[in-house]
């Protein structure tokens, strides 16, 4: 008897992760991956020697099995790392969590008094939850809210805080509250106790990509393959039942058949590249779910360590910078030379945006003329540059999004060998390791166990607040 044989489309965390299962139970696995490298959000990229981490990945995991695998794949090369963030705001970098003096410094008394009152008004007029601005205003007041929340989150996502959903909220900063920063900063307990603002993490030697090339590296020892500048572009579908994928590659178009069918692609790209198309509501629903991109300027500074955070926030609504990632101190080993640093400033976009199309060298420019403005960088000292552009990278919660999700994912359940994962796959703004989770479950599916793979990251505790 032959093999059972998958396709997976996506070498990202969810994709590698499933392949790997598979392959590692002897089945026949194909992944098709549309970029020229490997990781997806989670890559790194290199010029010159200097390693970039696309966005800046922590690994930590309350997963057993996630954890098991990470340890077993890079071993002594799992840096423990202290973190270290914070905001940049009105000229000054504050405490990120929050400390008391931080932010007395940077508000003022009276601000910070009037800070106060608008939390206490909050907790005896609450608003309507029905949107991102309304529910974190309930929990933090007004003021705070446009203080510490709304210019970095309009950045991120590029509309009003009115139109995004409360579901971005409650997922990922849930954990937080005045009340116990105020309390956890007057008996100098620190954040510890709120998980999604953990002090401390592991990062691989080399970034990210060091420990999603080991995932590809078992793969194909395993028998299986990872085929990159393969783009899915149509599935070929017949009696409920997906029976190939067709790839664009450089030398034309190239079919893959399958038993089983795994997707890490966007959710409204997998529906909308049916053969034959869904039902138009399902069309209609997948053109309305959308992602937001965003542009990565890898910069070589003539400085050893011109900031000592991992990542900065940047709140100051005068700079289009949203984050600014220093990645010699989440590695030492991320540069090949002492001296100098690797920074990433990053610029949240969709992909309609100026910046999306413009030229590297204008984008180069950009960041160089930005961190100056800031005082974080001296322009002089960047030495080089490179740009990479990460498109789909985030699901937009926006208004209505659950509900077009829904509809996807209605017409997903009657085509019987075809599942869905990852942060693409589900339109879910899932942690890496939730991520991995979603690929090793749907391989163990195939494998004949039976997991409800929507169900991961569901009622998790440990979101990441920023």
């Amino acid at each position: 008897m032959s093999r059972r044989s998958t396709v997976v489309v996506g070498a990202g965390p969810a994709g590698l992760s499933a392949a790997r299962e598979l392959a590692l139970a002897d089945t026949d696995v194909t992944v098709l991956e549309q970029e020229n490298q490997i990781g997806g959000i989670s890559k790194t990229f290199e010029h010159n020697g200097f390693r970039f981490d696309v966005g800046g990945h922590r690994f930590f995991t309350k997963l057993p099995q996630v954890d098991r695998v990470w340890t077993e794949l890079m071993g002594s090369e799992f840096l423990v790392r202290e973190r270290l963030s914070r905001i940049f705001y009105r000229g000054r970098l504050m405490d990120y969590p929050l400390s008391i003096g931080s932010t007395l410094r940077t508000l003022g008394v009276a601000d910070s008094v009037l800070a106060m009152g608008s939390y206490l008004w909050a907790r005896v007029r609450p608003g309507s939850e029905d949107s991102f601005e309304g529910w974190v205003t309930n929990r933090f007041g007004r003021r705070l809210y446009e203080h510490f929340f709304k210019t970095y989150t309009e950045k991120v996502w590029g509309m009003p805080c009115a139109q995004i959903s409360a579901d971005w909220a409650v997922q990922r900063i849930k954990s937080l509250s005045l009340w116990r920063a105020v309390r956890d900063a007057l008996l100098r307990r620190g954040a510890a106790e709120a998980t999604s603002l953990l002090r401390q993490f592991r990062y691989p030697r080399l970034g990210p990509g060091m420990l999603y090339g080991r995932y590809r590296d078992q793969v194909v020892e395993a028998g299986g393959r990872v085929l990159l500048s393969h783009r899915a572009v149509r599935l070929r579908m017949s009696d409920g039942r997906v029976r190939s994928v067709i790839a664009e590659t450089a030398d034309g178009e190239e079919e893959f058949e399958a038993d089983e069918f795994l997707s890490s692609m966007p959710l409204s790209e997998l529906a909308l590249c049916a053969d034959p198309p869904p039902p138009e509501q399902v069309v209609a629903a997948a053109r309305r779910l959308r992602h937001r991109s965003f542009v990565t300027a890898g910069l070589i500074v003539d400085q050893p360590d011109p900031f000592r955070d991992q990542w900065i926030y940047v709140h100051e609504p005068d700079v289009a910078i949203g984050r600014v990632q220093n990645y010699r101190n989440w590695s030492p080993h991320m540069v090949p030379d002492e001296s100098k640093c690797s920074v990433g400033v990053e610029y949240f976009a969709w992909t309609d945006d100026p910046i999306w199309s413009e030229p590297d060298e204008a984008i180069i420019d950009l960041a160089r003329r930005e961190l100056d403005h800031l005082g974080l960088v001296d322009a002089g000292a960047v030495a080089d540059g490179i740009v990479v552009r990460m498109a789909n990278a985030y699901p937009v919660y926006d208004s209505g999004y659950r509900e077009r999700v829904a509809v996807v994912r209605g017409w997903l359940e009657g085509i019987e060998n075809l599942q869905t994962i990852g942060r693409g796959g589900q339109h879910r703004y899932n942690n890496m390791d939730h991520s991995v989770m979603t690929g090793m479950l749907a391989a163990r599916n195939i494998l004949g166990e039976q997991h409800d793979v929507w169900g991961v990251n569901v009622e998790e505790e440990y979101l990441e607040g920023r």
